[in-house]
């Protein structure tokens, strides 16, 4: 079922400029996201996008689901060396052969942290304090590329095994799942997400 666009009383963040990126803008970026896989598919996506537009990846997404099995993490961290010429011969995703192994690597990482502290998701919120991060911007150019929140995320997540996470990767991460709230204050959506729930998948 396709997802309705919300109802704008006001103008969307300046970055949202097509229907992929409205899409997303309107019923995903900024939600807070509380499922494991969920997380999961963020981390790889992110990490994808390094040197290439949000838009490309989003255009993507349907094969990366295909392709990664819908991101079920044990599943992932099972891939073989197969599945790594499988998915390198894929031309729905992005063809880097570490993106590609990183994605695999970054999914066994991911098994340990689930096995050590609960859940992703427990871990992953616990560099907000488990809670969203309510931001008030005017303007796009206020918007940090990195936070001190971020930083401590990358730090952790290197040690425990975890590629292509850097501290800019990071803090897309959280703008995406809704740890931090990175509306502008013009736009609708920053007072619809003040108080926001936990989001379903798309």
């Amino acid at each position: 079922m396709t997802a309705r666009p919300i109802k704008r009383l006001g103008v969307p963040c300046p970055w949202a400029k097509n229907e992929v990126s409205l899409r997303y803008h309107d019923t995903e970026w900024g939600v807070p996201l509380h499922d494991d896989r969920g997380l999961f598919e963020f981390l790889i996506l992110e990490g994808a996008q390094a040197g290439l537009s949000w838009d490309t990846i989003l255009k993507k997404r349907g094969t990366y689901r295909r392709a990664y099995a819908n991101f079920d993490i044990a599943r992932v961290a099972a891939f073989t060396v197969k599945d790594q010429r499988r998915l390198l011969a894929d031309a729905g995703i992005v063809r880097n052969r570490l993106k590609i192994s990183t994605s695999i690597a970054n999914a066994r990482a991911a098994l340990l942290v689930i096995e050590q502290e609960g859940s992703l998701d427990r871990y992953l919120w616990s560099f907000v304090g488990s809670l969203p991060k309510q931001n008030r911007w005017d303007s796009i150019d206020q918007v940090p590329a990195i936070t001190v929140e971020a930083t401590a995320m990358s730090k952790a997540l290197l040690k425990r095994g975890f590629r292509f996470v850097g501290p800019t990767i990071c803090y897309a991460f959280m703008q995406a799942t809704g740890m931090v709230n990175d509306h502008l204050a013009g736009c609708p959506r920053y007072s619809q997400l003040m108080v926001a729930g936990s989001r379903n998948d798309p």
